[in-house]
């Protein structure tokens, strides 16, 4: 398990500007897990390769988990680190990646993101390295035409993938602005937020402190850090990803049912999440309002008067499609736990849902 305490290595504020020089820059290692994502792969890999941040300077990693598709034939074209991830779920592949990883800083990037703007990491890693106070750095997740109304809405308007998380996340208060560098934490008594994926930036040292190169879990790592002395994080003013999470309603619910699985499994290691960190609306709650009509509808209308934006309106269906796919996860994962012969091992991989780009 990750320490409950753990001593987070001070950043020495005279020396936290990154020198101009590219051969003196520091070292970035992107890690990416894979599993068949040919469709989706090129246009991540590209968008790293327009990165202005010196290519010499850094290290692609993809944890592949045994893809069968031209995902590793594409991944070396750009010049990755292709591993083996013989893992059960994408946690265990980015762990195996922070095993190889050299750089001073890590980004973690999704084969399903497209960083936005060329100049991000540029300004991500000097920005976090005069931040002592800040545990890393989020990504907003923009809109793109790459991009169905649906993916839009579930990704940019809502920013997590899903009605209930998003219910019962704490809404986030800006502490200040400087330049393009913004300065975000959560009030004070919860830590009700996911925070460390799809193109979030962490110092490696922090990481390391925290074990997660053993037993990384997505959000967790985010959540102790938080706790024990990184209580701020940082945003680049608009800039972050394109997060092509799923471009359709019905593949919306196939996806909730496969992260939930995924979420179960890594209970089963360490039942410790951000859900139970004081969450403005408890799970219960959060589902039945998802199968309720009045209180959907209120946030759909209020966001599209408010936002001047129609794709608000997604929100009617996806929030009782939300529960839909929750609850089949548990009867999916139910189910197989229970099967004579048959474990959890490769769940994850079967119920993969086919990502693309919008036609």
């Amino acid at each position: 398990m990750i320490p409950n305490k753990f001593e987070i290595p001070p950043v020495n504020r005279h020396n936290a500007a990154v020198p101009s020089e590219p051969e003196n820059l520091p070292r970035l290692s992107i890690i990416t897990p894979t599993l068949n994502a040919e469709a989706i792969l090129e246009n991540c890999l590209a968008s790293i390769a327009r990165q202005t941040y010196p290519r010499a300077q850094i290290e692609i990693i993809l944890a592949d988990a045994n893809s069968t598709d031209r995902t590793r034939e594409i991944a070396k074209t750009y010049g990755a680190i292709v591993l083996d991830d013989h893992g059960r779920n994408m946690e265990e592949g980015k762990r195996l990646a922070l095993r190889h990883a050299t750089g001073d800083f890590i980004v973690f990037v999704d084969a399903d993101n497209e960083i936005t703007h060329a100049d991000y990491l540029e300004l991500a890693v000097p920005a976090l390295a005069a931040n002592p106070q800040a545990l890393g750095v989020e990504s907003y997740y923009l809109p793109s035409p790459k991009m169905t109304s649906f993916c839009a809405y579930i990704t940019h308007l809502l920013h997590i993938s899903d009605p209930i998380s998003w219910l019962m996340s704490t809404n986030p208060q800006l502490v200040a602005r400087d330049g393009e560098t913004e300065r975000w934490k959560l009030p004070e008594g919860t830590c009700s937020y996911p925070l460390g994926a799809n193109g979030f930036v962490y110092r490696r040292a922090d990481l390391l402190a925290a074990s997660a190169n053993e037993k990384f879990q997505d959000t967790h790592v985010a959540m102790y850090l938080m706790k024990h002395g990184r209580p701020e994080w940082l945003r680049i003013r608009g800039r972050g990803v394109h997060h092509y999470y799923i471009q359709t309603l019905w593949k919306f619910v196939q996806k909730r049912r496969r992260a939930t699985v995924h979420f179960l499994q890594v209970q089963e290691e360490m039942p410790v999440n951000w859900m139970k960190e004081k969450p403005p609306v408890p799970l219960w709650l959060a589902a039945v309002y998802c199968v309720t009509f009045f209180g959907p509808l209120w946030h759909a209308l209020r966001g599209s008067i408010r936002d001047r934006d129609l794709r608000w309106l997604w929100h009617l269906p996806t929030c009782p499609a939300s529960v839909l796919g929750h609850a089949w996860a548990v009867w999916t994962y139910r189910r197989r736990r229970n099967h004579p012969g048959r474990g959890n091992q490769s769940l994850i991989a079967e119920l993969q849902v086919k990502q693309e780009l919008k036609k």
